[in-house]
């Protein structure tokens, strides 16, 4: 007899077979209804979708579409682009970054020839942010728990119902794969949302996750202060980091076999900077105090006992990267972005409303205060480790971190996922992990590779059952373009010895040079069991 399960699994792996023949074949799938018919208000699970604007665009810089504009209540503002001539059944949503806060325009994405038009949508999750980085205020959710509950798991969750409804009225039918993209507290919400709402997308990419959400802000707080002297000005200033990046590389960059600007595993690289300190011949170099910074910020947070209260610090080799987010540019006291961070949340978002909070100036870096902090803190985790029921779904995830992410550590990913492989050991055969040689956070800044995209392998893993073994990243290297492929963790990319060491195609996967030890003991390993409520 055929269990109920395996004849589930058999009927959904016969839907996606025929629609992603559908998608193959390029047949677009036309709307039934008109834009403007849109603008009218849509019943979903637990709660009420309003359309308030959708208005018929034109071919011009994009396919043509319907542009869609409305709020899930209380007030998630989400923007909507429905092709009206080539869609062909799927639907793409994005994360957004920071605490949010803006409303984007979603862009369409390119995913090849024969994918056709992607309906995609984006959120702010539920607030407006002010200030000149709107995307850091955390002044929306002070005394409001229902904004609170938004921007940490709710948003994401009722906008992909809210779009799906919307789809389903304008075309017919709902869309016949699901998709989700996100970087930083995009990746956050992507695997938030394969934690919790397993079966809202049939795909997932979380790219650099903010999913240690509450511990990652305790380590925002620790860069700033670390980094600021009594005098109240920046110890390490952002003029010093380029003779600190060249010294790293100089010692490093040639551990993989390969001098190109940019180190594979940072993990190999044990410099110390110890011959930057100044001496009496002068010159650009490091003064004690200084020193003292750089090797705090290599090692990461630690309390007075020696225990990790983060399970990563910065990298060697994204050291360029620090640059207004850990060291100032405008004037030496202006505000980083980790500091902007911290002291938001810590004031606005990290305590339950009406208890104390705290601040960028006051908190402390004690096991008892990360403790404190992740009382409202596990309501924005994403750090369960039981993705059973995204995975029975046929749920895939790809997960990818740049090895120079100055904002959000990459080794804090590893660690999520060498705990994933130990709950699961097949783990590969629906999540993998790829990291990139030399990216900043989430492709942003001046690293040798900035660009980096698996939407295509997404959607061949879900629709054609093709896993991804590499994906190819691009940046620059002087005037030169490089692309460069990133093989699923922990395989590495190899030169082949011909041709130019800026092509992808001259380069082979490795396997990594020891066993990778990549679980972290730190304060919060007891937070991988606390999943997080479930709304609406």
């Amino acid at each position: 007899m055929i269990r109920w399960g395996v004849l589930v699994g058999m009927v959904v792996a016969l839907v996606a077979a025929l629609a992603a023949a559908r998608g193959e074949q390029g047949t677009a799938i036309r709307p039934v209804a008109d834009c403007a018919d849109l603008v009218r208000d849509f019943e979903i699970p637990g709660t009420r979708a309003h359309v308030t604007q959708a208005e018929a665009v034109g071919e011009g810089d994009e396919a043509a579409h319907c542009a869609v504009l409305g709020y899930v209540e209380p007030e998630v503002r989400f923007h909507l682009k429905l092709p009206t001539t080539t869609y062909t059944g799927r639907y793409l949503q994005y994360g957004c970054g920071g605490f949010c806060g803006e409303l984007v325009s979603p862009s369409f994405p390119d995913c090849g020839p024969d994918v056709g038009g992607v309906a995609v949508a984006t959120t702010d999750d539920g607030h407006v942010g002010r200030g000149t980085v709107r995307s850091a205020d955390g002044r929306p959710a002070a005394a409001n728990q229902a904004a609170r509950d938004d921007f940490a798991f709710r948003a994401p969750h009722v906008v992909s119902m809210a779009a799906k409804r919307v789809i389903e009225d304008f075309y017919g039918e709902p869309p016949s794969f699901s998709y989700f993209t996100g970087c930083s507290n995009g990746g956050r919400e992507g695997l938030l949302l394969a934690q919790r709402y397993p079966h809202d997308f049939d795909g997932i990419i979380a790219g650099a996750p903010a999913n240690y959400q509450s511990p990652l802000v305790l380590y925002q707080a620790w860069l700033a202060r670390t980094n600021t002297g009594a005098d109240g000005l920046p110890v390490l200033t952002a003029d010093l980091l380029p003779l600190l990046h060249d010294a790293v590389l100089r010692h490093c960059d040639r551990i993989d076999g390969l001098v190109d600007d940019q180190i594979e595993d940072p993990r190999r690289c044990d410099y110390d900077p110890a011959p930057l300190l100044c001496t009496a011949a002068g010159g650009k170099c490091l003064t004690p105090e200084q020193l003292d910074v750089v090797r705090k910020l290599y090692a990461g947070p630690k309390d007075a006992r020696g225990k990790r209260l983060y399970p990563a610090g910065q990298e060697r080799g994204s050291e360029r990267a620090w640059v207004d987010w850990i060291t100032p540019t405008a004037s030496p006291r202006a505000a980083t972005f980790s500091a902007l961070l911290a002291d938001n949340f810590l004031k606005h978002m990290g305590f339950p409303v009406g208890s104390p909070g705290s601040s960028l100036a006051d908190v402390e870096f004690t096991a008892e205060e990360f403790a404190r902090l992740n009382v409202e803190g596990v309501r924005g985790n994403a750090m369960s480790l039981d993705l059973d029921e995204f995975r029975a779904a046929g749920g895939k995830l790809i997960l990818w971190h740049g090895w120079s992410d100055q904002g959000v550590p990459p080794r804090a990913l590893l660690d999520y996922y060498e705990r994933l492989a130990q709950r699961d050991g097949d783990v590969r055969s629906w999540a993998r992990v790829f990291m990139v040689p030399g990216m900043h956070h989430c492709g942003g800044g001046g690293g040798t590779l900035t660009g980096f995209d698996p939407i295509r392998e997404l959607l061949a893993w879900v629709e054609q059952g093709a896993a991804p073994d590499r994906v190819i990243a691009t940046g620059r290297a002087g005037d030169a373009v490089r692309t460069r492929p990133v093989f699923p963790y922990p395989l590495t990319a190899r030169y082949d010895g011909t041709g130019s060491i800026d092509d992808a195609a001259n380069f082979v996967a490795a396997p990594p040079a020891e066993p990778t030890r990549d679980a972290v003991d730190w304060v919060g390993a007891y937070l991988y069991d606390k999943p997080g409520p479930v709304a609406p």
